[in-house]
């Protein structure tokens, strides 16, 4: 997400209050000349990149994990990296404004402080300068859920980014166990902000089960290839990169009803010829009036 600053005065001296919470996080209480507050966009409920979202739900719960965590650069994990952090963070609500999947839009605004120092001061002049705008998230989620059918992610036939009627899929992000970090970058993977989403070791269940989808996907896509060549085995005339398209949005018995009747309609067309041939009515010697 992008940087603000909306908090502070021009200068990003923080106001007592923010004063009050900042030194939540000091080991010895810091005066407000010391300190540069900014506030920042970290994520929203809007579907990214990887057809990936957070619930308003999932957002509260990582408004709570991410307070007192680091902001670094480029999710490089080291010490030297640290530049600020967070010490506050709310859900802001835009109900006028509508996500992809059709409900109010709201995004999660945290309030980040850094110290007023010779190593920061190039920091804070680009944070100013608004070179130093766009911000991801490092964090782990328990569970991603399919819009479509509420099957956890990977475990369905359906496929992220493609509609089924009405309805866009993508996979939901729900119940956040841990925020890492929140980085400086310079191509955020969210539309909007960037999230970089991190997921703990699957497990045996998990594994067996998305080894089942990927083989029921397979399954699927040779179904529709194999209605789209009867089709267009029965007539001539159908556009087979039409009903291929169109076959990509039905289900297993849609396409089983679709490939019994292209079945019977290309055998009518093309019947089977028997494999041994009649010479006629004339006799030979030797029994050779079929040959194979």
């Amino acid at each position: 997400m992008e940087i603000q600053k909306d908090l502070a005065g021009a200068s990003g001296v923080p106001a007592e209050a923010e004063l009050t919470e900042i030194n939540r996080f000091a080991k010895s209480p810091l005066q407000a000349e010391e300190v540069y507050a900014f506030s920042l966009r970290l994520c929203d409920n809007e579907v990214d990149r990887d057809w990936e979202r957070f619930d308003e739900t999932a957002l509260n719960a990582l408004g709570d994990l991410f307070v007192g965590k680091s902001g670094i650069f480029d999710h490089q994990w080291t010490a030297e990296g640290q530049t600020a952090r967070i010490y506050r963070a709310q859900v802001v609500r835009e109900p006028a404004q509508m996500t992809a999947a059709g409900d109010g839009y709201c995004w999660l605004k945290a309030w980040a402080y850094l110290l007023r120092t010779e190593k920061n001061a190039d920091l804070i002049a680009e944070i100013e300068g608004g070179i130093k705008r766009e911000v991801s998230v490092g964090c782990s989620v328990a569970r991603r859920v399919c819009s479509i059918c509420g099957a956890e992610g990977g475990t369905c036939q359906h496929v992220p980014g493609q509609r089924y009627g009405e309805r866009l899929c993508y996979l939901e992000l729900r119940e956040p166990t841990d925020a890492y970090e929140w980085s400086f970058v310079a191509v955020p993977a969210q539309r909007k902000a960037g999230v970089l989403k991190r997921y703990g070791p699957e497990d045996e269940g998990t594994a067996r089960l998305r080894a089942q989808a990927e083989l029921g996907r397979k399954y699927l896509q040779e179904l529709r290839r194999e209605v789209t060549r009867l089709a267009m085995l029965a007539d001539d005339g159908v556009d087979g990169g039409a009903l291929a398209k169109a076959a990509e949005h039905l289900e297993e018995p849609e396409l089983l009803e679709l490939k019994r009747v292209y079945e019977a309609q290309a055998a009518r067309r093309f019947p089977p010829a028997p494999q041994l041939r009649s010479r006629g009515t004339a006799r030979t010697e030797d029994k050779t009036e079929f040959l194979i």
